[in-house]
């Protein structure tokens, strides 16, 4: 069976990102606008009436921009914790709220299956008012979706060991934010347990802990003032360096754009 993957867009403006089989598609938050996805879809070629639902990771704006009008003129069922879902209702960014139709529940550990997906939700360490990643398997192939997280927990650590496909956040780099524009409350904030997770910290996880069977590695979330595709890129190979790894032989490592798709992965 074919999977396909494909980052809409990944960054603090708007995250979205798209699994499909032949036949189905889920998306992985929709915190771009309506407009953007409609255009990414008709430029790749592809088909939104597959899509069979969107899995929320929290509630903050940039994961869940286009979710109301996904549900409410597509009739897109949307799936989330409970907590998310009120986190959802109180957002000033819905200004197209979701029904009662639309709204449903994924539990943290519970596993369901959607079509071709088996989707599991996990907890995951974040300030918004729940969060979680999803483990997503389909025909044996395993993805895990962690996009904002402040550092790696047990819980983390066992859903990425079980990764062929892993998007992992790679937020910023330590230097710059330290020495970058950002208010003392906010460089806080993002470097603390419950923000945001660096090129360095995430680059010595993965090179410490790399998942036998992880094939794919994609760096997400990079932060537009505290952060650079290479300079992310360059921090995550020479740590996998150190440990005799090759990045583009033994894990091929890309950078996801923030505001514009990558190109539409496919893998058999």
């Amino acid at each position: 069976m074919k999977v396909k993957f494909m980052s809409l867009a990944s960054g603090s403006s708007g995250n979205c990102y798209y699994l499909a089989t032949d036949t189905d598609v889920i998306l992985i938050d929709a915190g771009i606008g309506i407009r953007t996805i409609k255009k990414v879809f008709k430029e790749r070629g592809l088909d939104m009436g597959l899509i069979r639902a969107v899995f929320i990771t929290h509630d903050h704006a940039d994961h869940i921009k286009a979710v109301g009008h996904l549900a409410g003129k597509h009739n897109i069922p949307i799936y989330s914790t409970p907590e998310v879902h009120q986190g959802i209702n109180r957002s000033y960014c819905m200004t197209e709220k979701l029904d009662e139709a639309h709204t449903h529940f994924i539990r943290k550990g519970e596993t369901m299956q959607l079509k071709d997906f088996q989707i599991t939700c996990f907890e995951v360490p974040h300030d918004g008012t729940d969060n979680v990643g999803y483990c997503i398997s389909i025909d044996g192939k395993t993805f895990a979706f962690l996009t904002d997280i402040g550092h790696i927990t047990e819980t983390a650590a066992h859903y990425i060991g079980m990764a062929n496909y892993l998007v992992l956040e790679a937020n910023y780099d330590e230097t710059m934010l330290r020495m970058g524009p950002y208010p003392a409350h906010l460089k806080e904030r993002i470097a603390g347990p419950n923000g945001h997770m660096s090129n360095r910290e995430m680059a010595d996880y993965i090179a410490n802990h790399k998942p036998e069977g992880l094939r794919y590695l994609w760096l997400c979330h990079l932060s537009k003032d505290n952060n650079h595709p290479e300079l992310a890129y360059k921090t995550v190979e020479m740590a996998l360096k150190e440990r005799g790894i090759l990045t583009g032989q033994d894990l091929q490592v890309i950078p996801l754009k923030r505001t514009s798709p990558s190109e539409l992965y496919c893998f058999e």
